[in-house]
């Protein structure tokens, strides 16, 4: 190298510039403003070819309130209240939270189902997807993974940190930064939609869902509503119909069920009726093992 000691101080900065940097290693440019477009490219391409890999056709997303607690913890958590003379408040809450629990074990059995049809659990025709969250998301992918299947979870970047549950397939288990992305995964492969009582982003998801249907912007598939109360009492269909902002057959799109039994057995039926099963001879439909 001729170059003098200032010249090579010079190149020292040249090769130091962050414009000297190979785009894709640039993490200051790939967060500009201007760059959101490939960023939102990046964010549906990871989690897609990965499931590609894995061979991933169906999915049954299950969705629901991330604070529903497991039967057992949630009745721990009463008994420690109750004995040490907690308030009011605090006991009906507990209490709730007990009552509410039911929809968990719901969901886990629902997972174990999905989970062990097919040929064999490991066939990845048939998948169990979820928020990649506690509450439901944990419950549905607990239940896949205690029938030995692997499922899948999409968790999202939040201003306080949601921790992906321990039951997600260690490599279908997905972090995404835009929400538009997540819900396009969410709905690509989805052969049924099943829905547990949850709070503003279970119901984002669940009217997200609907309006693609109605608008025909997506095939038709079951959307299944577990708890008929919960839903009679949250869902008030009769007035958008009598005030004209849906109509009749609108309704025909969901289904309420009371339990996880139900809400598989509708889905196959569904399908059924339509000459599509979901399952050939040969393999297990969940329900039979």
């Amino acid at each position: 190298m001729y170059y003098s000691e200032k010249e090579l101080e010079l190149l020292k900065r040249v090769l130091q510039s962050p414009t000297y940097k190979l785009a894709e290693d640039d993490k200051d440019f790939l967060r500009e403003y201007e760059v959101r477009g490939v960023r939102l490219e990046l964010d549906y391409l990871k989690a897609e070819l990965a499931m590609k890999r894995y061979g991933i056709e169906d999915t049954i997303p299950i969705f629901g309130s991330a604070r529903i607690l497991p039967q057992d913890v949630a009745a721990k958590s009463l008994e420690k209240l109750q004995k040490e003379g907690g308030d009011v408040v605090a006991l009906q809450r507990a209490k709730k939270q007990l009552e509410m629990s039911r929809y968990y074990e719901d969901a886990r059995e629902l997972g174990f189902i999905i989970g062990s049809s097919g040929k064999a659990p490991s066939d990845n025709r048939v998948m169990v997807m979820t928020g990649g969250g506690p509450g439901i998301m944990e419950a549905a992918n607990r239940g896949a993974f205690e029938a030995g299947a692997n499922s899948i979870g999409l968790n999202i970047v939040l201003p306080h940190e949601q921790h992906p549950n321990p039951y997600i397939t260690p490599d279908l288990c997905f972090l995404f930064h835009y929400f538009a992305i997540r819900k396009l995964h969410f709905f690509q492969r989805a052969k049924a939609m099943v829905v547990y009582p949850g709070g503003f982003g279970t119901m984002d998801e669940f009217f997200e869902l609907l309006t693609l249907i109605q608008t025909e912007s997506m095939p038709r598939i079951p959307v299944v509503l577990v708890g008929k109360e919960w839903w009679s009492r949250l869902l008030n269909l009769d007035f958008l119909i009598e005030e004209g902002m849906i109509g009749d057959d609108d309704l025909e799109i969901f289904h309420p069920v009371e339990s996880a039994k139900e809400a598989w057995r509708t889905i196959i039926e569904w399908y059924e009726k339509r000459g599509e099963p979901l399952f050939v001879a040969g393999e297990s439909n969940g329900l039979d093992r």
